[in-house]
């Protein structure tokens, strides 16, 4: 180990010994060279990290005419319209009961004048904050990119959120104006409207049976009857413009900010981790109130131009599967749930589709588990690509790239301009690099990223405890390999202490994703008095099968014999389902608290079915 490095943060661990690593169970997808694929965007992973700087990086935009600053919605839209871009569909929406509608960025760039218009008509300023909560339909999309043009900070909301969290992110936020549904504004605000004096202005966008309220805005009205003409002021790239809310344990959800300049790290990152060209038709699951459908189902592929895909309907494999045939998609980007959720059906649900289109897939949410990378394989002839990043970050961080071998269970390695490291406490409470392969310690990243949070938003405190120098410590654990390869291990408030070993639940929650009964798999420690922890799993069946005693006997001897009997669980539970959040997380720190008896904390990223 070497270079010290400043910080006080708690967090010290280390590999049991003779644990078989995820890297030794799989062996490596080799990329074969296809003269007739698309040639990927950086053929060469060295030569791209010698000679990158995000200086160069900011080439690839063109920032505000007349050297007027950067803005991301001038950059996801505006720029394209001059160019032979301007004709192409931005965005094809396809409605959960068939409609369809398709905006060309022509379209597009005239729907959000009309909507920074209408918030100047408003007398709404520069630096306000506007939230926007609904479903994945248009209007979610212009507004966010209107009100990005009138310089404003927008905070997209999950539209299954209560009216407790919802309350809870208007108040830090300081929302002012709220954009919104007719039916989610009668359920989910009316009842908290007196609650919040700040928000000013509601737009609700009408639906079928329901019109808007006593007390809002008709977004026809307000909207369709601007002028489809707006200039963009002068934006600073350190302007403020996105507030994404990252879940609370027992303590209020944290703001992170990010500025105008992250839009660098969307395109670098939309063009090197997921490869998009310029002929790509681009579908990412992730619903916009969580931060990957904010920048990669919105910002990335409109920066690069590229068509994208907006679905509106809830997970159905047959509906999705139709989606990538039929709309010709040729990369997409989803959620490990919902892989988990194919993997049930088996790779024959996916033959009777043409998904010849189809040539780049990567994951994100919480880290794939080995089993669904060589199921993609499988299934669609191709593996899943995973990625590693956080709210915090942006953008993403680590990834498995077009042109780069997969190692299944890797998150990858880093972005060019990302500098990445694993970390330690020392005896005297400083934190060291750790230099030997396949030792776990925290993921630490180096800043100076464009899209590198500035902030939680009036928690400045909380903020600078995340540095030690000026390196951001992520709270994850992880290991890097001697290629460079990261591996996931746990977040650090998840490691499980037993008999003087520290056990990442993510290894052991593989393991038994290995087994043909497992469809899910939570890991927790539970308190022993003899080793301090014990390491207890719950585990969701596959269709099929049924709880029982032998089952439950034979998937504790299939982790023993994977994992050793120090990382193998004591004890296995079966549920019918594993609490996650939107974006795939399995809950650990849900199931621990319902095993022990604690306070669940907070709930409001919890999802009960996947959209």
């Amino acid at each position: 180990m070497h270079a010290r490095l400043a910080g006080k943060r708690e967090t010290t661990v280390s590999a049991p010994e003779g644990r078989a690593a995820l890297a030794d169970r799989y062996p490596r997808i080799i990329k074969p060279h296809d003269p007739s694929a698309v040639p990927a965007n950086m053929p060469d992973y060295a030569a791209a990290r010698r000679t990158f700087s995000w200086e160069g990086a900011r080439g690839l935009l063109d920032g505000l005419p007349g050297g007027r600053g950067l803005n991301i919605a001038h950059e996801a839209v505006d720029r394209h319209v001059p160019g032979p871009r301007a004709d192409r569909d931005a965005i094809r929406w396809l409605g959960r009961s068939g409609e369809r509608r398709a905006f060309t960025y022509r379209d597009l760039k005239a729907a959000t004048n009309r909507f920074a218009n209408a918030l100047s008509g408003l007398g709404v300023q520069a630096g306000d904050s506007v939230f926007v909560l609904s479903g994945r339909i248009p209007e979610l999309i212009i507004a966010l990119l209107g009100a990005l043009k009138a310089k404003c900070v927008v905070s997209p909301l999950f539209s299954a959120f209560g009216p407790e969290p919802l309350a809870t992110r208007l108040t830090i936020g300081e929302g002012r104006v709220l954009v919104t549904t007719a039916s989610l504004y009668r359920r989910k605000i009316a009842p908290l409207r007196g609650s919040l004096p700040k928000l000013e202005h509601v737009i609700v966008v009408p639906e079928a049976g329901e019109a808007p309220a006593a007390g809002t805005l008709d977004w026809r009205r307000l909207v369709d009857g601007q002028s489809p003409d707006f200039t963009i002021p002068p934006t600073d790239p350190e302007d403020r413009a996105l507030l994404h809310f990252t879940s609370g344990t027992t303590g209020r959800p944290k703001g992170a900010i990010h500025v105008h300049e992250a839009v660098v790290t969307h395109t670098v990152t939309g063009r090197c981790a997921l490869d998009l060209h310029d002929a790509d038709v681009f579908w990412c699951t992730a619903d916009p109130g969580w931060v990957t459908g904010t920048s990669y189902g919105i910002i990335a592929p409109l920066t690069n131009g590229v068509t994208s895909v907006v679905a509106e309907a809830e997970f159905d494999a047959a509906t999705w599967y139709g989606i990538l045939q039929n709309e010709r998609v040729s990369v997409w980007y989803t959620a490990p749930t919902a892989i988990r959720m194919m993997m049930k059906l088996g790779a024959e649900a996916v033959r009777g589709y043409d998904l010849s289109a189809l040539r780049f897939m990567a994951s994100v949410g919480e880290p794939l588990n080995p089993e669904a990378v060589v199921w993609g394989q499988q299934a669609f002839g191709r593996p899943f690509h995973d990625n590693w990043w956080q709210t915090e970050t942006g953008g993403i961080m680590i990834a498995n790239f077009a042109s780069m071998d997969v190692k299944p269970g890797s998150m990858g390695k880093p972005l060019p301009g990302i500098e990445a490291a694993i970390v330690q406490r020392d005896p005297g409470g400083s934190f060291m690099i750790v230099d030997d392969p396949m030792v776990e310690g925290e993921l630490a990243l180096k800043a100076g990223w464009p899209s590198m949070m500035r902030g939680y938003l009036h928690e400045e405190e909380r903020y600078r405890k995340c540095f030690a120098g000026p390196w951001y410590l992520t709270g994850d654990l992880a290991m890097r390999d001697s290629e460079g390869y990261y591996w996931f291990v746990g977040r650090a408030d998840d490691v499980i202490k037993t008999s003087g070993h520290l056990i990442g639940p993510f290894e052991v929650e593989s393991a038994l994703l290995e087994h043909s009964a497992v469809a899910e798999a939570g890991v927790i420690g539970k308190p022993d008095p003899m080793a301090g922890e014990i390491v207890k799993a719950f585990v969701a069946l596959k269709p099929g099968f049924a709880p029982s005693e032998a089952l439950r006997r034979d998937l504790l001897g299939h982790a023993r014999k994977r994992l050793g009997a120090v990382v193998a669980p004591k004890e296995i539970d079966f549920a019918a389902t594993l609490p996650r959040t939107r974006s795939g997380k399995i809950m650990r720190r849900l199931l621990k608290a319902r095993e022990l008896g604690l306070p669940e904390g907070d709930l409001s990223t919890l999802e009960s079915d996947l959209r």
